[in-house]
């Protein structure tokens, strides 16, 4: 049936929520009915641009083409029209950015991604070359400044809403959390005046509708939210010392530390995981790159065909046989200059072993940053709730487990961003009552508890760690 078009002439109910996540490597979305199950979905690969080394950008036009794409696929996948759809929810990437001219809407450059390294660049070039147009602009009040879920919201409703939510503007990193505003000292400090930035509302919000141009019938926007905080409401982490698991392209671990707001310490940061009304839940995170980007990369120079296998790879042999693998593709926080390697190789030394130190990379990292949150975040932890492409993966699971002497759920359904951004959208639109009927929706497909004394791990971790050594400063 095609998008857009009524039943037999008359007006469909609405009866289903839309949650779309737009990734780092691919834009997903789903059409979830009132039991929050699945009906349709689609999914497009995001188009990374590296213009020069180090560089990240995207072709907003490409996006935004994508975006509508992915809506308009899925809901035909579900056999529906658009006009049962009661609410759309937005989930996107952090960091993020795009400028454009506030009244033509014609963008001053690409987006820079968040895995984009020009940052220190983009700061010293403001007044300089890099972004004159965009100065230029702004002089005049005439600048906008959006991350990916600004831009879209623009484009969705035809440039009449400019607005972000609190999630995605704390982590943007020129929002104060404490105060919930932009920071006038540093936009000073940088010399980016204040009127680039959006509006922010919150979370689960009205944010307006769709234009009927792009989808046949106007599609109300329920819900903005950054995509681990999304992640997190998906996962129905609502109460303090509940913890968040993300392993996609990167890996996040987030603990809701409820009303209270800690301060950034040894390598965890707060943000706002979201605001609904009154309420406002803050966030303590701690992220690693390369967990999902390390994977692909093994893929795509033939060490497995397909990611299903390397479960099996790594568990057809008792150990990694002392080779160890230290993710270093994107520049670390703690060293700019650690080096991506293998070490321990040996002439014995098969694609099992080498897919099996990844894997136990991922997990000896868990292990590390785990330790840091117990250490540092004083809220008694309670459940764990993974998710993610890589959570799929039974060995990193069970061997995380392990490390961290601690219960994982894995939920049935892994993109917890769009189902975060849908149970957002649901509570706005009346879809859903209330954060209790969403508890009930949640279905567990697996848990790991642990069945190994991390102690068990240590010389693997130790060498693990020994190796990560030698990898710094190269």
């Amino acid at each position: 049936m095609p998008c857009g078009q009524p039943e037999s002439g008359t007006a469909a109910p609405a009866r289903y929520v839309v949650g779309v996540d737009v990734g780092s490597t691919v834009v997903k979305c789903h059409v979830y009915d009132r039991a929050a199950a699945v009906r349709g979905s689609s999914c497009r690969k995001v188009e990374s641009l590296y213009p020069r080394p180090g560089w990240v950008e995207l072709d907003p036009e490409v996006l935004w083409s994508q975006f509508v794409g992915v809506i308009k696929e899925a809901v035909q996948a579900a056999g529906l029209h658009m006009r049962q759809i009661a609410g759309l929810g937005i989930s996107t990437q952090r960091g993020t950015f795009i400028t454009w001219h506030k009244r033509t809407g014609k963008p001053f450059h690409n987006f820079i991604s968040w895995r984009d390294l020009r940052s220190a660049e983009l700061v010293n070039s403001w007044n300089k070359s890099l972004l004159l147009k965009a100065e230029e602009a702004a002089k005049k009040k005439n600048c906008c400044f959006g991350t990916v879920d600004t831009w879209l919201l623009y484009r969705l409703t035809k440039g009449s809403v400019y607005a972000t939510d609190y999630s995605n503007a704390s982590a943007t990193g020129i929002f104060e959390p404490f105060t919930k505003c932009w920071n006038p000292t540093l936009c000073n400090l940088l010399s980016i005046p204040m009127s680039i930035y959006p509006p922010v509302k919150d979370t689960s919000f009205n944010f307006g509708s769709a234009d009927s141009e792009i989808f046949g019938v106007p599609i109300p926007i329920m819900a903005m939210v950054a995509d681990q905080q999304s992640a997190m409401f998906g996962e129905c982490c609502f109460h303090p010392g509940d913890v968040k698991l993300t392993m996609g392209t990167g890996c996040f671990w987030n603990v809701n530390t409820g009303e209270h707001l800690f301060a950034s310490r040894r390598g965890l940061y707060p943000l706002i995981g979201w605001k609904i009304g009154e309420e406002v839940v803050y966030l303590t995170e701690g992220c690693m790159s390369d967990i999902g980007t390390a994977i692909k990369w093994a893929q795509d120079i033939n060490l497995f065909t397909s990611v299903d296998e390397t479960e099996k790879m790594a568990r057809s042999i008792v150990d990694s046989q002392g080779v160890c693998f230290v993710p270093g593709f994107q520049v670390s926080v703690n060293d700019p200059y650690l080096c991506a390697s293998f070490m321990g190789l040996k002439p014995s030394t098969t694609r099992n072993h080498l897919v099996r130190a990844i894997l136990e990379s991922v997990a000896f990292r868990n292990k590390l940053l785990y330790d840091i949150i117990v250490k540092k975040v004083r809220i008694p932890l309670q459940t764990i709730r993974a998710d993610g492409g890589v959570s799929n993966n039974g060995f990193v699971m069970q061997m995380t487990s392990d490390l961290i002497n601690k219960k994982i759920e894995k939920p049935a359904n892994a993109d917890m961003s769009s189902l975060g951004a849908a149970f957002l959208a649901g509570l706005a639109s009346g879809f859903w009552t209330d954060k209790e009927q969403l508890k009930k929706l949640r279905r567990i497909e697996a848990v790991f508890e642990p069945q190994k004394d991390s102690e068990e791990y240590r010389p693997a971790m130790d060498t693990w760690l020994q190796a990560m050594k030698c990898s710094l400063h190269w």
